[in-house]
């Protein structure tokens, strides 16, 4: 594949897929196809996020023209992937109902107020992404699954380069604090456990088990199986300097929290 040009999913060998490696994975399930509907709703994001970002064409532009497409196409993949390993889970219907709860609650109404301190959100969001498709790549052993994972995570980290920018460009227009940031940084980090996640898991867990019940109880402890699954290879380090760029600490402070911070992240891992 060409370097001077982004990846298309022609590009994947999807007659290569092993289905025998990933079929019995009821964890790799639930990662890959909460994760499809997630990525594949990014239209609703960008619309709020070019009116948030009206008048300064670069962002709107950029947002319009390459982020959107690229998300979008992340979302594509993945639902091709799933129909392919999990012939029987009726994407379109789980995706239909997923749509109309989730739609609902992504209104222009959710961003932050300050352009800054939305792009800091933008960064958790791409900081969050990044980690999950690296840990995907690394965990299975499923040829397709692996390199459709490092093309996913290779463009989310050249998202988080791209709001990181505007970040610090609207930092020096609105004079935000310290403290402001680190505010945002929590907000979403609660909006992506208390929110997308549980919803998106909420309408798969429904297809794959009807008439069971569904709630916090049941959320977390699918988590927890994931997390296991999934922790020997998130990227601790690197998850917790994007996390904290955005908050310009002095070498020696970082030099110090940053260990800190890779310890509290194992633990929640």
């Amino acid at each position: 594949m060409s370097e001077e040009r982004h990846w298309t999913l022609a590009d994947i060998p999807w007659h290569e897929l092993e289905r025998d490696r990933v079929a019995d994975s009821e964890e790799l399930f639930y990662m890959v196809s909460t994760a499809s509907l997630i990525e594949i709703t990014t239209d609703l994001y960008t619309r709020n996020l070019t009116q948030h970002f009206a008048g300064d064409e670069e962002v709107a532009g950029w947002l319009r023209d390459g982020w959107e497409p690229e998300e979008l196409q992340h979302g594509q993949a993945l639902r091709e992937y799933v129909r392919r390993a999990w012939p029987d889970f009726d994407w379109d219907a789980v995706y239909r109902a997923f749509l109309e709860e989730y739609g609902a609650r992504c209104k222009p109404e959710a961003l932050l107020p300050l352009r800054s301190l939305e792009m800091v959100s933008r960064c958790v969001v791409e900081m969050g992404t990044s980690t999950y498709y690296t840990a995907l790549h690394h965990v299975t052993d499923e040829p397709v699954l692996k390199r459709l994972a490092r093309h996913i995570y290779e463009d989310e980290i050249g998202h988080y380069k791209h709001f990181y920018k505007y970040f610090r460009r609207y930092r020096e227009r609105e004079g935000v604090t310290r403290a402001q940031v680190l505010g945002a940084l929590w907000h979403r980090l609660k909006m992506i456990e208390e929110e997308d996640s549980y919803i998106a898991l909420k309408h798969v867990y429904a297809a794959r088990h009807p008439g069971r019940r569904y709630d916090k109880r049941v959320y977390r402890r699918v988590v927890k199986r994931c997390r296991r699954l999934a922790s020997p290879h998130v990227p601790h380090e690197r998850s917790v300097k994007m996390l904290l760029k955005p908050l310009d600490m002095a070498p020696t402070v970082e030099r110090w929290v940053q260990p800190v911070m890779e310890s509290v992240a194992r633990a929640v891992a």
